[in-house]
């Protein structure tokens, strides 16, 4: 085998074509294109270092996908309101940093519906869209709400999620036990569920705060997988140094090798070598 590269990893980047998404790995300061390996032998070897992808200091282990641990202590997007919206602290005048989160939490995000394992309500920053869905690896997805800060988006997910489930079933996900679904119907019925909540919603944040979208169209997203698993083994490069196989495809931030799959937004920061 040959090595393509070798560095810190960073999440695959993806652009969705009509088709389907095309993935590049960024590994160090160069770009895998990972769509031309699929169908090939490949092997990803951790060379036994982390660097915090935030301060390049060297640590022992990954914290929330790439940081150190001071770094996660200290920096807003490590805090706990990112997983959890609804819980944003920023009036309360103790985001850890409140110039961060004036540019990123108080900008439009989006409430949208996806198909990766079943329906399932999440959000989004407008630039993040249709990133967020291809990460996921849902095969469709559509806005239907846009609000004006991030604590808002996560005070209308809790309210929905109360019908509809918030988290994707990775499993099921890379098997590609999913069917599709009209999630134009869905979205109305959630609406009509959920009225009376969404009416107390806008009339503490103002009618303006929370537009439905009743235009918006729903996405297909198609993703490049010769074969997909019957059973999910995943890797681990905390345990497993050396992970190689033949590439079957790729689905969401998963390489699926006949070998088994591994997420490769989890190892952000993680320094391997990459060869085919």
């Amino acid at each position: 085998m040959q090595i393509l590269a070798q560095g810190a990893l960073q999440k695959m980047r993806t652009e969705l074509t009509p088709e389907g998404v095309v993935y590049k790995l960024p590994v160090g300061d160069q770009e895998v294109p990972m769509n031309e390996l699929i169908g090939k032998s490949i092997s990803l070897e951790y060379q036994a270092a982390i660097n915090c992808t935030h301060c390049g200091r060297k640590t022992n282990k990954s914290f929330n996908q790439g940081f150190c641990y001071p770094c996660f202590k200290s920096l807003p997007q490590c805090d706990q309101c990112i997983v959890k919206p609804e819980l944003c602290h920023f009036h309360e005048g103790t985001c850890r940093d409140a110039g961060w989160g004036e540019q990123f939490c108080f900008q439009d995000h989006y409430v949208y519906l996806a198909n990766s394992s079943g329906v399932k309500v999440g959000i989004t920053r407008g630039t993040q869209i249709p990133t967020r869905w291809m990460d996921q690896g849902a095969i469709q997805a559509l806005p239907i709400l846009k609000v004006a800060t991030r604590l808002q988006s996560g005070k209308v997910e809790r309210l929905l999620g109360e019908h509809v489930a918030d988290k994707t079933n990775w499993r099921k996900m890379l098997k590609n036990e999913v069917e599709p679904l009209t999630l134009t119907e869905i979205r109305d019925q959630l609406f009509e569920k959920c009225s009376e909540g969404l009416a107390e919603l806008e009339q503490t944040f103002g009618i303006q705060a929370i537009q439905r979208l009743p235009d918006a169209e729903q996405i297909e997203i198609n993703y490049p997988v010769l074969n997909y698993p019957t059973k999910v083994t995943s890797f681990n490069f905390d345990k497993t140094a050396e992970v190689s196989g033949v590439l079957q495809g790729i689905k969401g931030q998963y390489l699926i090798l006949d070998t088994g799959v591994i997420n490769m937004r989890k190892f952000t920061a993680y320094q391997v070598a990459v060869s085919a």
